[in-house]
Order: structure tokens, then sequence, then C-alpha cells
């Protein structure tokens, strides 16, 4: 039986979202007048809001106008950077020793998040974690990332598609896998109910509510 701890990344593990941040640290780094686009970027998060576009297109926009198209060697100090921040600021205190414990107890490790696999993978390399499955970008014949995202925006329903197909790919068969999941947002109400062990973790008012229902623990880590 093989032992799986797969985490939530934003405001389960950090304290804050990271994927806007990550777009204006890198805009100020690769591109500083990106960022006069900011409050057009605002604009399509309005149009998100108003449900004209849906979350995979509202990043693609956002990595428009913000990143543009960047080579992948220009990106990756960034990303480094950008990692190291975030390990330093913006973890929550409880993240850590949760993490640790599962380490500890012998189960593969896995971060799942939406955000992009570009700059996550760094920031999972310095938690610990074994594997990443994330919103992936097109990547041009000159190496320089598109913004355009690769396949499903790893977000609700489709983060559960993508965690089954990573499992294939790496040949694991979840009937022979024990698996615990650790999320803060209601979105990721198809993996919590799939895992075998699931758990709330900062918990929103709407995840509060399921889990309460559902008999999931809530924890703080705040």
């Amino acid at each position: 039986m093989i032992e799986l701890a797969i985490y939530d990344m934003d405001r389960t593990i950090t304290r804050r979202a990271t994927y806007t941040p990550f777009l204006i640290h890198a805009a100020s780094r690769i591109a500083p007048w990106r960022l006069a686009f900011l409050p057009l970027s605002a604009l399509a998060m309005l149009g998100y809001v108003l449900r004209l576009i849906d979350r995979k297109r509202l990043k693609e926009i956002n990595h428009a106008l913000l990143l543009g198209k960047v080579h992948g060697d220009a990106l990756t100090p960034v990303a480094n950077s950008f990692a190291t921040r975030t390990v330093a600021r913006n973890l929550l205190p409880g993240a850590l020793p949760a993490i640790a414990a599962d380490r500890a107890a012998g189960r593969r490790l896995v971060l799942a998040t939406a955000s992009y696999r570009f700059y996550v993978a760094p920031i999972a390399a310095r938690l610990g974690f074994d594997d990443v499955v994330a919103t992936n970008s097109v990547v041009g014949l000159d190496a320089r990332i598109v913004p355009k995202i690769d396949g499903e925006n790893n977000y609700g329903p489709a983060k559960l598609r993508m965690i089954e197909a990573w499992m294939a790919m790496e040949g694991i068969d979840r009937a022979k896998a024990h698996i615990r999941f650790y999320s803060d947002h209601a979105s990721d109400a198809p993996v919590l109910e799939w895992a075998d062990e699931a758990f709330a973790v900062n918990p929103h008012r709407k995840l509060r509510r399921l889990s309460r229902r559902r008999g999931w623990p809530l924890l703080d880590w705040g």
C-alpha cells in the first residue's frame, strides 16, 4: 500500500494567494513597464466576476499582460527568488510541522495546486515535496513560455482529473493507495470526497459547513 499526502497550496500552506504576487514579482524584475497593465488586469478580474470569462481565461489574460512570452532561462531565477521569499514570509506556521509529520510517516508528498508549475516547482522543492501536480503552460519551440494553459487549469473537478492522470502516469493503482488530502477551499470538494482522509485546513465558511456534514477534521494552521 502506497501512502500519499496531497496538499493544496494557496491559503492551505501559504497565508496568502501566490498567483498575482508572483506575476507582479516577475514583471518588476523582467519587464517593469508591464506593471502599467495592472488596471487592465483588474478589468479582466471584473470580467471573471461577471462570468464573461472563466478562471482559465482570466489566468491566460493576466499572464499575457504582466509576463508575456518569456524564456525559461529568464524565468528560472525569478521563480527561485519568489520561492525563497514565499518560504520565508508567506507560510502558515502549522503547515511545516504537518508536512514534516507526513514525511516522517513515510508518505509520498504531493503538492496539487491551480498555480502555475513554473513557479510552484521551486516552492515545492524548498518544502520537501516529492511531486507537483499544477497548471501547465504551453512552451514554444524557442523555449519561451507562452501565456496559454496547456491542458486544464488545475482547479475544481479538474484537480481530481489531473491527480488521477498523474497517478496513472506514475503507475499508482488507486485501489492500492491510501490518500490524505488537505485543502482550505470548497472548490476542492471532489478531491476531498475522493480521498481516504480529508482535512479542511483554515477553511472558509462554505468548506467549514461541508466539513461538518461530512465529518472531515478542521485544522487551524494559522
